[in-house]
């Protein structure tokens, strides 16, 4: 997949610094870590819209270069 897609927080696990979000169009969760949250602030809410990235990663899809 090339470009980037939009999508909703589903959920983030701030201790862990990992979550998931859900492509618009989508039913299927994508996993994403913190560090690739672009910005001085790496952390975001439940619900809250994003752009990314859709890269596979280790045997899943991931969501890389993130931007709120």
């Amino acid at each position: 997949m090339e470009g980037r897609s939009a999508g909703f927080v589903q959920s983030f696990n701030r201790l862990g610094g990992y979550g998931f979000v859900v492509p618009v169009g989508s039913e299927e969760q994508v996993y994403f870590s913190a560090e690739d949250i672009e910005g001085e602030e790496r952390t975001v809410s439940e619900g809250q819209q994003l752009s990314f990235v859709l890269v596979l990663g280790e045997g899943r899809f991931e969501a890389k270069e993130i931007r709120l």
